[in-house]
């Protein structure tokens, strides 16, 4: 009989971890411990000099445990899972989503370095990229989906910045338009700049889709990124982020966090073990939400421009290509807007009941806010219009709830909205 192939799924049970090595427990335990007992003093040495690069680890050596800043039973099999999603050779865990894009940013970074990123971004990688990495002399730039390879690669040559391109970060879907951008095309741009010398890297926040529904390492993206409080984690319990590629680029940053201290304690890991469990099952029953939802959405008189990336069709060409070829599922994002005005997303926004009023997504209960105020309030006011951001523009995280309910509260909330235009009458 050929050899079965596990879906990930169905390894997020056990992968990586042996019941014999604690007692027989059936599900791994909390290592809360800061340090860990070497078997010997020479042991205690070679772990020490695998850690910090002294030497390459023997091909039947084993990585022992140090310092839980260094390395943690919980994060290691948490990070063995994760990998099982994108099918990436390594991963890194950390305290936070932006922890993760920041080391990520900052260790492939150096001054008079190019940074090209798509728009609009998380309003905090937003904020980091332009007023952060900027004070470090860094060159950042810019750009939109509409805009093609061969403009795009003028304005870097016209800046005279073609040999100082180092990296390509993207987020895709957008948040919060859930505009598409062609992995594979911005690898081919990276390729572009690249050199024997120096390979242009490509990262990609897949915080939105991931990683059941869009797995970018495929696509030829170098490094995946995630807030892992999101779908990941999914219960609005924790906080985490996660960065995953090839043993290589991984290395780098792990040593990069063990300086800055960023790695997710025990208890956040083992958390995230736990929820790993039931992501496929989760992101499924919100994807299938928001699909009715959006639906519901669509045809309602007060509501306008529904951004779902299940109505793409034939007529959006390219994005209609790029979701055709990259994404597994619509997700559970949706964004659409009421009325015209910020007093009339608040008015609905303030009736709701069962949707709760609150920034992050993709947890167990859905969550709506409104960007232009919140999540990218620091964003400047010209820059969120032509991003799409409008004051009207509200964003919702679909949950697990029964739908009927979810439209009830939607329903109800939108019948105590007052329209401007109806005003006037």
């Amino acid at each position: 009989m050929n050899k079965h192939k596990m879906h990930p799924e169905s390894k997020m049970m056990s992968h990586g971890y042996n019941p014999e090595w604690s007692e027989g427990a059936i599900k791994c335990p909390i290592f809360q411990t800061s340090t860990f007992v070497f078997p010997s003093a020479e042991e205690g040495k070679a772990f020490f000099e695998i850690a910090h690069g002294v030497r390459e680890k023997g091909q039947r050596e084993k990585v022992g445990l140090i310092y839980s800043r260094l390395n943690n039973p919980d994060l290691e099999i948490l990070e063995d899972r994760l990998c099982l999603w994108d099918e990436s050779e390594a991963c890194a865990v950390f305290e936070s989503g932006m922890s993760a894009i920041s080391t990520a940013l900052m260790e492939f970074l150096s001054p008079g370095d190019l940074l090209l990123f798509s728009g609009p971004l998380y309003g905090g990688t937003d904020h980091f990229i332009k007023h952060f990495l900027t004070r470090f002399g860094v060159h950042v730039m810019e750009f939109h989906g509409r805009e093609t390879r061969e403009e795009l690669i003028r304005r870097v040559e016209e800046k005279g910045l073609q040999n100082r391109l180092k990296m390509i970060f993207l987020e895709t879907p957008a948040n919060p338009t859930n505009f598409l951008y062609d992995i594979a095309a911005y690898r081919q741009l990276a390729d572009h700049f690249s050199t024997p010398e120096s390979r242009v890297l490509v990262a990609v926040d897949n915080t939105y889709l991931g990683p059941v529904f869009q797995h970018p390492i495929k696509h030829g993206a170098d490094l995946v990124l995630y807030s892992a409080t999101k779908y990941i984690g999914g219960h609005s319990d924790l906080i985490a982020g996660a960065c995953l590629g090839s043993e290589e680029l991984i290395h780098r940053i792990k040593a990069l966090r063990s300086s800055f201290g960023n790695m997710a304690g025990p208890w956040t890991g083992w958390l995230l073990l736990r929820s790993l469990e039931t992501l496929k099952i989760r992101m499924e029953r919100q994807a299938a939400n928001a699909a009715v939802l959006a639906n519901y959405l669509v045809q309602h008189p007060k509501i306008h421009d529904v951004h779902y990336l299940g109505f793409l069709n034939e007529k959006n060409g390219s994005q209609y290509e790029i979701f055709q070829k990259q994404c597994l599922s619509p997700g559970a994002m949706i964004s659409f807007e009421v009325g015209q005005t910020e007093e009339e997303a608040f008015a609905f926004l303030n009736k709701l009941h069962l949707i709760k009023l609150a920034v992050s997504l993709g947890s167990t209960e859905s969550l709506i806010q409104h960007p232009a105020s919140m999540t990218h309030s620091g964003i400047e006011a010209q820059h969120k219009l032509e991003l799409g951001i409008k004051d009207n523009l509200i964003r919702l995280s679909v949950g697990v709830e029964h739908p009927d309910d979810l439209i009830y509260d939607i329903r109800q909330a939108l019948e105590g909205v007052r329209l401007l235009e109806e005003a006037a009458y």
